[in-house]
């Protein structure tokens, strides 16, 4: 009986010993400027930055000389600890938001079926493009909300809105919504059009009261040549526009709206 446990016991002392010396012989070293990089990110893996995650991002700017002010949802403190880190100059952060390119709610448009399926926008897509008579609009069910992890996001009268004062401008939301409606612009920028639709003016109107008809009167109104209309549909250039303002109160059917004003607007059902 003591031979066969002397044995079972010199096999687990030589084993134990093996292991000891292949962990150090394979081990792989610890790699410090990452790990200090990544504990500074917030671990929100939007892919703001533009690398898949908060790992790939902290890879990058610890070997690749990635910039350290690409996080969005972190903003300037995240881009100083970052820069403090790797030992270099910080930049700022220029703070951008969420917006919804859709007036398209309960008061102004229809809805052509009775959609009974899965809660969901992505479901609800597949079934001609949506239940409403736009198939550019806001389906309102909500999987921007979803997938939210600031609470900036509600559904008010059918259609996502955006509250600027919660949003970081992940992206997230942009990214699961099934008609790409989800712009994300700076947070100096006030005006935006709040439209998707490419389809003629008449048939705009025909199914969506706050629709973008493509008219050109706020592209004339504009004194800083921010607004173009192309293929029947307004886009503002936030680098040149002065938030003035005067292309929203041109607009005839108020698709062009202000951040500041666009929840009362909605909420009211103008």
């Amino acid at each position: 009986m003591i031979l066969p446990i002397i044995i079972v016991g010199a096999i687990g002392l030589l084993a134990s010993i093996l292991l000891v010396i292949a962990a150090k012989v394979m081990a792989v070293p610890a790699d410090e400027l990452f790990e200090a990089v990544r504990a500074e990110l917030p671990g929100a893996n939007c892919g703001a930055c533009g690398y898949a995650g908060c790992d790939d991002y902290a890879k990058a700017c610890a070997h690749n000389g990635a910039k350290t002010n690409l996080c969005i949802p972190g903003g300037g403190e995240v881009a100083k600890k970052v820069s403090a880190a790797l030992g270099v100059v910080s930049e700022d952060v220029e703070p951008q938001y969420a917006v919804v390119r859709c007036s398209g709610n309960c008061y102004a448009t229809d809805s052509i079926m009775d959609y009974r399926g899965k809660q969901s926008c992505a479901a609800c897509n597949f079934f001609y493009q949506g239940k409403g008579s736009c198939s550019h609009g806001c389906l309102g069910y909500g999987d921007c909300v979803d997938v939210c992890k600031y609470g900036a996001i509600s559904i008010v009268d059918g259609i996502a809105i955006i509250d600027k004062s919660a949003c970081v401008g992940c992206g997230m939301c942009a990214k699961v919504c099934p008609n790409h409606l989800i712009n994300i612009i700076p947070k100096k920028s006030t005006v935006y059009v709040g439209c998707s639709s490419h389809d003629k003016g008449a048939f705009t109107r025909k199914v969506c009261k706050n629709g973008c008809i493509g008219c050109k009167k706020c592209e004339k109104t504009c004194e800083s040549g921010a607004i173009t209309v192309t293929d029947n549909l307004a886009a503002i250039d936030p680098a040149k526009c002065t938030n003035c303002g005067a292309c929203a109160a041109a607009c005839p059917t108020g698709a062009i709206v202000t951040c500041e004003s666009r929840c009362e607007t909605i909420s009211k059902g103008a």
